[in-house]
């Protein structure tokens, strides 16, 4: 077995022989004999590249259950926790371990009752420091630390949150950190916080002579007709479509639902088992098309995606990356498009001047129909033409400085119906953001309402699950879980 010569043990070769893999991958033949060496370990990776089991055997061999917790995993969303904790129960499967996912969303006192019997700990940012204000989590034993997808945590504005984590665990300890990109916030990181670390690169697992892009200009009034045309004349595989807002992936999946396409969505804005339940059907066959935000484009494994659709053009051009990403795995075939209406034209030539990429320009066909909409969202906002989009989950009126925004999954911004407010204005945290897909940030002297029972004013936190980052500090006494009003750093509102 190829595994063996790794230097990894037998139980966790058994359980690696018992998944049906046959040989390791490019990450996992550098990283594991470097992890097992205890060294200090920065891959470059994508999602989809063996990654969980490159740092995982680390993990599982050197851990020894009922001793406390010895290691940490830091992901950016929830989604990525729950998929790394079943792949890390997978291989511990002989070498069985408590491991925990934690993470908002979801109650905080089932976390509290288990973290004292854990072993491995897998969690995202906003709840980890959650648990340590509460003094229900302690790190002065993790053995290992994985800063796992650390360039999408930077993106979505952890990166203070996470140095402040990395304070709390023991010294002598070993780290391994896992990003696609390297900004020079995580260089930083490890610099820091790393010893002596071995570099670790593969080539990216995405082929890219085996996946063609194209793109089609239309008028916003086609936008959605044409997109439903081009799923009709397709016979794929799996398809994901792409887009920026929570409002237009509702938008979109109930059209498609109506229309008879086999369809689902998922974004920050539902609950997190209405998540897990969208992609457990999606990956189970159940329904064909995933409509979804970026929540959705890097960390989960999904395998066998044919398709990926960019319905909206996303804001940073790196996204583009990340969703294309997603098909053309594994030497197999894939094919990305997008959908352009006026709106999407400053994103895409941003896209074409940041990458070298090959996107070839298609006609809109001559026998496309125009699609009756039959699901429009409640509200008063205006729709952009026949098989258009709203624009506003809101009154649909956008605001000079200080006024309404859209909502949006972008950095620091509030998603659902949140609204923001202009220098030192208010900003009130809707059902997503990019903090763990659920939050919101208030401006310059801004001010944070939260969804919850709590609120506070400076640098305080939302009680219905996001949070600002505060820098550095030490954690104080155990703090009240009641409903409470208080200003300042340290109250204890549970996060995402």
């Amino acid at each position: 077995m190829a595994f063996r010569k790794l230097g990894i043990g037998e139980p966790i070769l058994k359980a690696i022989e018992e998944a049906k893999f046959e040989k390791p991958s490019e990450i996992q033949e550098k990283a594991i004999p470097l992890t097992l060496e205890g060294k200090d370990v920065i891959a470059g990776s994508a999602t989809g590249s063996g990654k969980t089991l490159a740092f995982g055997v680390s993990i599982i061999q050197n851990c020894v259950k009922g001793k406390g917790i010895q290691s940490l995993v830091l992901t950016p969303t929830r989604e990525l926790a729950e998929q790394i904790r079943k792949e890390l129960n997978k291989f511990s499967k002989h070498n069985p371990l408590n491991i925990i996912s934690i993470y908002g969303g979801v109650s905080i006192n089932p976390q509290i009752d288990a973290l004292p019997h854990s072993d491995v700990v897998i969690g995202t940012p906003g709840r980890i420091l959650d648990h340590l204000e509460r003094r229900t989590l302690d790190l002065s034993q993790v053995n290992i630390l994985v800063l796992d997808e650390a360039d999408r945590m930077l993106d979505m504005g952890f990166i203070d949150d996470v140095k402040r984590i990395i304070t709390q665990c023991k010294k002598q300890r070993q780290t391994l950190l896992f990003s696609a990109t390297m900004a020079p916030e995580i260089t930083d990181i490890a610099q820091r916080f790393m010893n002596d670390p071995a570099e670790v690169s593969v080539e990216s697992y995405v082929d890219p002579s085996k996946l063609h892009q194209e793109y089609f200009g239309v008028s916003d009034n086609q936008k959605f007709s044409l997109l439903v045309h081009l799923l009709k004349g397709e016979h794929a595989g799996l398809i994901m479509v792409f887009c920026n807002t929570q409002h237009n992936t509702d938008f979109v999946a109930r059209n498609l639902q109506k229309l008879g396409i086999d369809a689902t969505a998922t974004h920050g804005g539902f609950s997190q088992a209405k998540r897990n339940q969208a992609l457990e059907k999606f990956n189970g066959l159940k329904v064909s098309v995933l409509v979804c935000t970026d929540v959705a484009a890097r960390g989960l494994d999904i395998k066998g995606v044919s398709h990926v659709y960019n319905y909206d053009i996303p804001k940073e051009s790196k996204q583009y990356i990340h969703r294309i990403g997603r098909t053309a795995r594994a030497g197999e075939k894939g094919k990305a498009i997008n959908i352009l209406s006026q709106r999407d034209h400053d994103n895409f030539s941003r896209i074409l001047r940041d990458f070298d990429v090959n996107i070839e320009k298609r006609e809109i066909p001559d026998d496309i129909e125009r699609v009756q909409i039959k699901w429009k969202p409640e509200g008063r906002g205006r729709r952009g033409g026949f098989g258009g989009q709203r624009r506003s989950n809101s009154s649909g009126r956008r605001g000079g400085f200080g006024g309404r925004r859209s909502n949006s999954e972008g950095r620091g911004r509030s998603g659902g119906s949140g609204s923001r407010g202009g220098f030192g204005g208010q900003r009130r945290s809707g059902s997503s953001g990019s903090r763990e897909d659920s939050g919101s940030r208030g401006g310059f002297g801004g001010q944070r309402r939260s969804g919850g029972s709590g609120s506070r004013g400076g640098a305080g936190r939302s009680n219905s699950g996001s949070r600002e980052s505060s820098g550095s500090g030490t954690f104080g006494p155990k703090k009240s879980t009641g409903n409470t009003r208080r200003g300042g750093f340290g109250s204890a509102g549970s996060r995402r």
